[in-house]
Order: C-alpha cells, then structure tokens, then sequence
C-alpha cells in the first residue's frame, strides 16, 4: 500500500467518523458499545486518543495521557491536525511505535489507525442509533489489509474479542465486523 493510499483511508475514515460524532448526545455517552466493556464516552475518548497517537508519532514526540470525557468535537480536529503533520515531506517513512508493541512507520500506523477508526465508527453508530452503513471501498481496503492477520494479534494482545462466525455469504461488512469481534 502506498503512503498516499494511507493518508486516503485515513482521511475518509476520519471524515466518516466525525459525522457519527455529531450524532453523539450527551444522553449516549454511558450507554454501551458492541465494543465489551466501552461505553460511547470511551470509544470517544479511544478515537481522539488516536489522534494524539498519531501526532506524536508524525513529530517524533511522547503521546500526552489518554483523553478522559474528550469532547467528540475533538476528534475532527485531531484527525485534521494529523493530516497537516504527515503531509510534510518524510513524515510518513519515520518510524514509531504501534499500540501492540512492535515497529512500523508513520505511514503503517495511519493505515492501522484507519481500520481502527472504521470500526468504532460502526461501533459509534451502532450504540447511537444511527446509520451503520460503512463506505464498501474503505471495508473492503480494510479486509484486503488485515484479515486474517490484525483480528489474530489484537487477541492475542486482548484488544479484540472472539471473532463471531459470519456466514461466508454474507456482506463484506459483516464479514469483517464479524472478524472484529462484532456481531454485525
């Protein structure tokens, strides 16, 4: 995958995810998830964290504390911020750490964090009452990229939950919710 391609999904996914964002009301935020154990409050606070992550990966710095009651407003921003950093020249070569504990440059962890952010987004609306509907190029760039592969490490990590048989005839989205740990 290019770098390019990255920053794309990245982009996409994020713009998807703030529009869920604003659907988020103040009476949604301790309600569950079909993410165990977050409520909508800490898949927000997740995916701002996210972009803190990212941020400090492209300027080479520490990401500062995870984000506690972050506002969904937060998230736009952030996402618009990493899109500035990484367009600068080399920004997507340098290397970081990801969440799970090994190497990978700037340009992979915006391809991770793009299958991250589409998924909460699912996650996001689903909790909320809104459109679950992803866009089909993003869930299948996701399912070509990490399945089967990221579902495994992440439950090895414990981050994931037991994938959910889908059938195989079933949509890609469900498909690829399903290797997540969803029930779509």
């Amino acid at each position: 995958m290019t770098t390019t391609a990255a920053v794309d999904l990245y982009r996409q996914a994020g713009i998807h995810a703030a529009k869920i964002m604003t659907g988020v009301r103040s009476e949604h935020l301790t309600g569950p998830t079909p993410c165990a154990k977050w409520t909508v409050q800490d898949v927000v606070d997740h995916l701002v964290g996210g972009t803190g992550y990212l941020l400090a990966a492209a300027t080479g710095g520490q990401p500062g504390e995870p984000p506690v009651r972050a506002g969904t407003d937060r998230f736009a921003t952030g996402v618009a911020t990493v899109l500035d950093a990484v367009a600068q020249p080399g920004v997507t070569e340098r290397r970081c750490m990801s969440p799970l504990g090994f190497e990978w440059s700037v340009g992979e962890a915006l391809a991770g964090t793009f299958m991250d952010v589409l998924v909460h987004s699912w996650d996001l609306a689903t909790a909320t009452g809104q459109d679950t509907h992803l866009d089909p190029d993003l869930v299948r760039a996701c399912w070509d990229m990490f399945i089967p592969e990221m579902p495994e490490r992440g439950r090895r990590a414990g981050l994931i939950g037991p994938q959910v048989a889908v059938p195989s005839e079933a949509p890609l989205q469900d498909r690829l919710l399903g290797a997540m740990g969803r029930q779509p």
